[in-house]
């Protein structure tokens, strides 16, 4: 049986140091154009800049003292609780950054997020009991006086335990620098971007740091670090040479990417097909660090993306040669050990991009469908019961690989013919579940799977040249198929009535029947709504005791809500030798259920044989994105006004 790649499980500890470290970087990365902004207005007009000149220099000061940190601060607060949260965030960090001398960019990070997660929960007491006329009094005030509260609290509180904290940062890398061992870092920052903690690193600690060494010596060493890009371009480099079959065929455009476009995430996949050369990288980052130490080089403001281009455009005045030799001398140690490694490799095939999709395509007759590899973490066929519209390619910081992938897949889809697919890119952390597909890297599925638990999920390997992005594609013509006039049919026409009312059939089979819709369900939770509506199915013999089993089983997996009030409990699909035939039972909660955190009005139960299912659920689907016929369903007194409408499940 064919095995599609899926996200392998990750423990508790290693989700929640990728969460907490992205929500670090969040607060940072929205915000690189402003550092960017105060590193060009510092570089050009300070006394020891290109252009010297007093009065535009008075702005540097300002800036990194008060526009940064609030901006971070803001930033914080809003991914809590909104725009609300935001603005106590931004008031309580004024008070850490008049509370202290030195940049506060950790305050930021800790006040912004701290006080609208306080602003959140003091919301929550006295949601509802306010009297109408008094809620803007009641908002207005209760912010004011939280943020009011906290900037004190942060002024004389946070505020210098974050500059004790920040000292000894500061302290702990002067004595790396001084004793030589700032390159040892390395050791612990390749892996952990290969392991996508890259920009919870890079812009959740580094940037912070480097940002109040550079305010002191006019750059830092710090901003390289991390996002050096020669370590990843000198392995792809080794995979131009030395690599085996679409490794190697797809290595210089991803060098080019990486190197030039700086998106780093591009070569992570080459060093999880042979673990081993996370040596080359280590070895390559402490060569360049190493330089920068020797040649005193650093950048005056953080680089990004990690492009040559933007490390150059941000490199200090004095630093150019220092930071040109880091980025060769990395590229070649790590170019030379990678050679080695590969050229000495026994293997054949672990090389291979794409590794597990590859192998199992390339075993005659082990290809498998859409509907069986497009799986979530806990396996099971993916479902669409609507016309595939919007598509996002999720990644940790939503400008690196995200960017790239999207890029490829919309124009493979608008080369099959769907130029309205919408794709598009974006940061895990500002997923909503709005998204019909999701894509993202097999490592980071679970992170985004919470937030957009209505739709696909879709593992890649790689950035480039996965193959799955061909069976999404098959997806999109499956899903869309028909879509266009068929689904504009008025169900209010005389013909179209009269042919709406009679039981649809599949393979001699009804699909639907009088007595598989319940216009009253007596369920009061999910669980007891999947059993109706399953029993429904099992009372009718199209599946046996095993698919209700199997119907719980996948909710646990993947949610079945859907929006419009809609959920489509259905089996996993190694629970298809429970159905029997093809079948759908409909149950209407008037007051609605709680389904997971939404409010769920008709439960659909579908059984399908073959590929009938998909047929039979995109059919229900035109019903569920027409309001007016959601309403009528609302309104309906008798199971022949349902069957009316849902007469056409097989049209």
């Amino acid at each position: 049986m064919a095995t599609a790649s899926v996200a392998k499980p990750r423990t508790s500890v290693r989700v929640g140091v990728q969460k907490f470290g992205t929500f670090l970087s969040g607060m940072i990365m929205p915000n690189i154009g402003a550092f960017i902004a105060w590193g060009i207005i510092t570089a050009l007009f300070i006394p020891a800049g290109f252009f010297p000149n007093a009065d535009l220099a008075k702005l540097v000061g300002p800036m990194i003292t008060y526009l940064l940190p609030l901006l971070i601060g803001y930033t914080g607060g809003r991914a809590v609780h909104g725009i609300r949260g935001g603005v106590v965030g931004a008031a309580a960090t004024m008070g850490v950054i008049v509370g202290t001398d030195i940049p506060m960019f950790i305050g930021a990070m800790l006040m912004g997020p701290l006080t609208a997660w306080i602003m959140k929960k003091l919301d929550k007491v006295w949601e509802g009991r306010v009297k109408p006329g008094f809620e803007m009094l009641i908002d207005n005030f209760s912010a004011g006086i939280v943020g009011a509260a906290l900037a004190i609290f942060g002024m004389l509180v946070i505020g210098p335990v974050v500059k004790a904290f920040s000292d000894g940062a500061s302290n702990v890398v002067e004595f790396l620098v001084h004793n030589g061992l700032l390159p040892l870092t390395s050791i612990f920052i390749e892996p952990a971007k290969v392991l996508f903690l890259n920009n919870a690193v890079n812009h959740g600690i580094l940037t912070p740091l480097g940002t109040e060494q550079a305010l002191q010596n006019g750059k830092s060493i710090l901003f390289l670090l991390e996002a050096n890009p020669g370590p990843g371009v000198g392995v792809l480099l080794a995979y131009m040479f030395f690599g085996k079959g679409l490794a190697r065929a797809s290595a210089p455009g991803a060098a080019l990417i990486q190197f030039v476009g700086g998106i780093h995430e591009i070569y992570f996949p080459y060093i999880l097909m042979k673990p081993i050369l996370i040596l080359a990288t280590i070895a390559g980052g402490m060569t360049g660090i190493f330089t920068l130490v020797v040649t005193g080089a650093g950048l005056r403001s953080p680089a990004a993306p990690g492009s040559i281009i933007a490390v150059f455009a941000a490199t200090a005045k004095d630093s150019y040669f220092g930071v040109a030799l880091s980025v060769l001398l990395a590229a070649t140690v790590s170019f030379l050990i990678a050679s080695v490694i590969l050229r000495t490799s026994k293997t054949t095939d672990v090389d291979a991009l794409g590794q597990a999709t590859s192998r199992m395509e390339e075993l005659k007759g082990k290809k498998s469908s859409v509907s069986s590899t497009l799986l979530g973490a806990g396996g099971g066929t993916a479902v669409l019961t609507r016309p595939i519209q919007n598509i996002v390619f999720a990644c940790d910081a939503g400008m690196g690989s995200s960017a790239m992938g999207a890029s490829v897949l919309r124009n493979k889809i608008k080369a099959a013919g769907f130029p309205d697919v919408k794709v598009t890119n974006s940061a895990i952390a500002n997923l909503s579940d709005t998204y019909d597909v999701v894509v993202t890297h097999q490592d980071l599925t679970e992170r985004a799977r919470p937030v957009t638990s209505s739709a696909v999920h879709v593992s890649v390997d790689n950035f480039m040249n996965s193959p799955r992005y061909e069976e999404i594609v098959e997806l999109v013509k499956s899903s869309n198929a028909g879509s266009g006039a068929e689904g504009s049919t008025a169900v209010a026409e005389p013909a179209a009535a009269a042919h709406a009312a009679q039981p649809a059939v599949v393979g001699g089979k009804d699909v639907l029947l009088p007595e598989s819709v319940i216009l009253t369900g007596t369920a009061t939770d999910r669980d007891s709504a999947i059993d109706e509506a399953g029993k429904l199915l099992l009372d009718r013999g199209a599946v046996d005791m095993g698919y209700i089993h199997a119907m719980h089983e996948r909710e646990e997996s993947v949610s079945t809500y859907m929006g419009s009030f809609l959920a489509i409990p259905h089996g996993t699909n190694a629970a298809k030798n429970h159905i029997l035939h093809s079948g759908v039972s409909i149950v209407r909660y008037p007051e609605g259920i709680d389904w997971g955190g939404k409010q769920v009005k008709f439960v659909v139960g579908v059984a399908g044989i073959n590929n009938e299912h998909l047929h039979i659920l995109s059919s229900i689907a035109k019903i569920f994105t027409d309001k007016a016929q959601v309403a009528q369903l609302e309104q309906a007194t008798s199971v022949q006004e349902v069957l009316d409408l849902f007469g056409k499940v097989n049209a």
